[in-house]
């Protein structure tokens, strides 16, 4: 059963840093530390959005001593995601303006 819930503020983060340059493969570190989340929050948003169709992933080889590596970059469908999410944001932040402490 698939939940209809808007996704959390981390995932938006995860999403809008991968929407900065949605052609360029990322690494689950880099973007872990661009959005300040740590591995046990991260590789789960990653996953989920990987199951829904919004990200590609793939592996890059090992070189050297160093491990292969897991990159991670937006679909078609994860773009057009972003792009609803944030006309949803803009939406609401012109039809509900925030107000200061000072005007209410």
């Amino acid at each position: 059963m698939q939940r209809n819930r808007p996704p959390s503020p981390q995932t938006v983060n995860v999403l809008r840093a991968l929407a900065a340059d949605p052609a360029r493969w990322r690494y689950g570190y880099d973007l872990g530390a661009e959005v300040n989340l740590k591995s046990g929050s991260l590789y789960p948003i990653l996953v989920r959005l990987a199951d829904r169709g919004l990200l590609e992933t793939a592996w890059e080889p090992s070189a050297g001593s160093r491990p292969p590596r897991h990159l991670y970059r937006l679909t078609g469908d994860g773009r057009d995601f972003v792009a609803a999410l944030t006309a949803a944001r803009s939406d609401r932040s012109v039809t509900h303006p925030r107000r200061r402490l000072s005007e209410a």
